[in-house]
C-alpha cells in the first residue's frame, strides 16, 4: 500500500486510512532519514486515534506516553539516540510492546532483534521538500 502526501491535510487522510492496520497491529515502526517526517506523520496518526495529548519527538527521553480516549495509551519511541540495545532492555521495553497499548517506534533499525513478528512497519521516502512517498508494509498475517 502506497500513499504520497504533500500537505500536512495529505497525513491525515493517510493517518485516517491506516488507523486500522495500526490498531490491529499494535505495533508500527517508522523508517526514513532524518527530516524525512516521521515525526510529523505520527502526529497525525495519534490524532487519528483520537488522542488529544501534545505530540513531539522523545528523542531524549526514549518513550513519550499519550492518552487514548478508551483508557489506552499510545507509547511513542524515538531510538535514535541509542547506543547500545542494552539501553532499550533497561527500560524495560517488555512492558510496553507486550501491553494492550499501541506502539510507535521512530528508528526501529536501532532495535531489530527486539521486535515482534507481527510489525506494522512503515516508510517514509523524501521526495521533494514538501513531497512524502510513505508505504505501509503489513505483517505476513495480516491479509
Amino acid at each position: 500500500m502506497e500513499f504520497t502526501a504533500k500537505t500536512p491535510k495529505d497525513l491525515r487522510y493517510i493517518a485516517e486510512q491506516i488507523k486500522p492496520l495500526i490498531e490491529s497491529c499494535r505495533i508500527t515502526a517508522f523508517y526514513g532519514s532524518m527530516g524525512a517526517g516521521k515525526t510529523t506523520f505520527i502526529k497525525s496518526i495519534v490524532q487519528a486515534l483520537g488522542s488529544v495529548s501534545e505530540v513531539s519527538s522523545p528523542t531524549f527521553a526514549l518513550v513519550n506516553e499519550y492518552a487514548l480516549p478508551d483508557d489506552k495509551l499510545i507509547f511513542h519511541f524515538d531510538f535514535y539516540r541509542i547506543n547500545n540495545i542494552s539501553e532499550v532492555y533497561d527500560m524495560g521495553y517488555e512492558e510496553y510492546f507486550y501491553s494492550d497499548d499501541l506502539c510507535l517506534i521512530e528508528w526501529p533499525e536501532k532495535a531489530l532483534e527486539i521486535l515482534p513478528d507481527e510489525v506494522l512497519n512503515i516508510y517514509i521516502k523524501v521526495l521533494t521538500e514538501q513531497e512524502r512517498r510513505i508505504i505501509i508494509e503489513k505483517p505476513k498475517t495480516i491479509a
